[in-house]
C-alpha cells in the first residue's frame, strides 16, 4: 500500500516537474480568455500580448521539439515569438474565408484551440521519451520554488482556472452580450439603393424615397421622423421600435415652394432629441 502511494506521488511529481511550462501555458491561456470576457483591462492587455505573440509559437515549438537536446533555450524562445507572428496571421486568414470572419470571439477561440492542441501534442510526445531526454524548464532551487510548493501552487491554479473558465463559458452562453448601442437611419431611392434620389421637382407634384430605421439600442425607443424643406415641415411621424426591430417605409415628398438648391432635411429624433440629420439639395420649379 505504501509503495503504491509512493509510486503515485512520484508520477504526480514527475508530471508537475517535467511539464511545468505546458501547465503554465495552459493556465495563462485560460486566464486570458477570462480576462477578455470579463474585460479586466490591465490583465487583458498583458496576457493578450503573450496570447498573440508567444503562446501559439511556444506550444508549437514544444510539440515539434520535445527533447531538450533538439534546440537550446535561446533558440526555443526566439522561435516561439517568430512562429507566433507567422501562425496568428495564418489563423486570421483562414477565418476570413469562413462565415465567422475576423472578429474577437472567432479569433480568441481559434488561437486558444490551436495552442491547447499543441500543448496536448507536446505532452504526448514528451511522455513517450525517457525522462533524461525530455525538455523541461528548470526553476531555481530555493524555498519559494521548492518542488512540493510550486507543484501545489500550479495544481491549485490549474483547478481554479478550469473552474473559472467553465463558469465563464456558462455565463457567456446564458447572458446575451451587450454590444455598441446605436440606431441605423438611412434614406434610399425607390430601387432600394443609396442612389437615384429625386432632386428635380415640379410644384404640386410629388416623388418618393424609402426611409429606414433599425433599433440597436438594447431597449424600446420612441422615434420621431420629420421631413423639412427650408423652414417648413412637410411630413412628421412618431413610432416606437423594440430592440432589433426595423421600420422601412416609403415617404412622399411634395414641396410647397419653388426655388433652387433648397435643403431638404430628413430628421430623426430619439426620445425627443435630434439624433440624425440627412439631407438632399433639390430644385423645385413652377408648373
Amino acid at each position: 500500500m505504501y509503495q503504491e502511494k509512493f509510486d503515485k506521488e512520484s508520477i504526480i511529481g514527475d508530471i508537475m516537474s517535467h511539464y511545468r511550462d505546458l501547465q503554465i501555458s495552459l493556465v495563462l491561456v485560460i486566464l486570458t480568455i477570462i480576462s477578455v470576457y470579463y474585460n479586466i483591462e490591465k490583465i487583458r492587455t498583458v496576457l493578450g500580448l503573450l496570447f498573440i505573440l508567444f503562446f501559439p509559437g511556444y506550444s508549437l515549438i514544444a510539440a515539434l521539439f520535445p527533447r531538450k537536446e533538439d534546440i537550446d533555450g535561446i533558440e526555443r524562445l526566439a522561435l516561439s515569438f517568430g512562429l507566433s507572428i507567422a501562425v496568428v496571421p495564418l489563423i486570421g486568414l483562414g477565418l476570413n474565408y469562413t462565415q465567422w470572419g475576423i472578429r474577437l470571439n472567432p479569433i480568441l477561440i481559434s488561437i486558444s484551440l490551436f495552442t491547447i492542441l499543441c500543448i496536448t501534442a507536446a505532452f504526448l510526445r514528451r511522455v513517450r521519451l525517457p525522462e533524461d531526454e525530455r525538455f523541461f524548464v528548470e526553476l531555481p532551487e530555493t524555498e519559494i520554488f521548492s518542488g512540493s510548493r510550486i507543484d501545489k501552487i500550479l495544481s491549485a491554479l490549474l483547478i481554479i482556472s478550469i473552474i473559472a473558465a467553465l463558469v465563464t463559458l456558462v455565463y457567456v452562453i446564458v447572458t446575451p452580450k451587450v454590444g455598441e448601442k446605436f440606431t441605423e437611419f438611412y434614406i434610399l431611392g425607390l430601387e432600394g439603393k443609396a442612389a437615384d434620389y429625386p432632386t428635380e421637382y415640379v410644384l404640386g407634384e410629388s416623388e418618393e424615397v424609402i426611409m429606414g430605421v433599425v433599433n440597436h439600442e438594447y431597449e424600446d425607443v420612441e422615434y420621431t421622423f420629420k421631413l423639412k424643406l427650408q423652414d417648413n415641415i412637410l411630413y412628421e411621424e412618431s413610432f416606437i421600435l423594440n430592440h432589433e426591430e426595423k421600420l422601412e417605409k416609403k415617404i412622399e415628398i411634395k414641396p410647397d415652394t419653388t426655388g433652387e438648391n433648397m435643403k431638404l432635411q430628413f430628421l430623426l429624433f430619439k426620445n425627443d432629441e435630434l439624433y440624425r440629420d440627412l439631407h438632399l439639395w433639390i430644385n423645385v420649379e413652377s408648373v
